[in-house]
């Protein structure tokens, strides 16, 4: 699936692994495992195997330690369906309240005009549905620039800029 991360096409070099996959059988590669895997995540980082990062479904409480959380650099946002706007709060409190400094990805049923929202929620990186085209996305990331309220991506709102605040 087409991968959007700072506002360009590129590659995905990880895999989302089902709880199912996610054993310590896996060969060497870069995969998201499911956040209740996260000790097979850990170990499989630390034995040098390849890179690890966790992914969330949208039902899953983000109830990770910080320290923990940023031993990391990708924890994913599953999106079961465009309607489940769950995935915006969980992107928000690991950002915002979890302090996660590394790429907030949104995975799923991703759709383009959902993407400059979830970029203002905190969001990173974007894995778009298949049917979703990659020129459209780029060109709609980058359609706004000013924003009435605050959001996880300290853009400063619109009335600051009119009253110079």
């Amino acid at each position: 699936m087409p991968l959007l991360k700072d506002g360009t096409h590129t590659e995905n070099q990880y895999k989302v692994l089902s709880a199912e996959e996610a054993t310590d059988a896996l060969p060497p590669g870069d995969y998201l495992f499911p956040v209740s895997h996260i000790e097979l995540a850990l170990q499989f980082q630390a034995e040098g195997h390849g890179k690890s990062g966790l992914w969330l479904d949208s039902s899953d409480e983000p109830r990770i330690s910080t320290d923990l959380l940023n031993q990391f650099t990708v924890v994913a946002v599953n999106f079961p369906k465009f309607i489940d706007g769950r995935g915006y709060s969980i992107a928000f409190l690991l950002r915002e309240r979890l302090g996660f400094n590394g790429d907030i990805r949104a995975i799923g049923d991703v759709l383009v005009d959902q993407l400059n929202y979830m970029r203002r929620c905190g969001f990173s990186s974007f894995e778009l549905r298949e049917d979703q085209d990659v020129e459209v996305a780029v060109r709609e990331m980058n359609g706004f620039t000013n924003f009435y309220q605050t959001s996880a991506d300290e853009a400063i709102p619109a009335y600051r800029l009119r009253h110079n605040l």
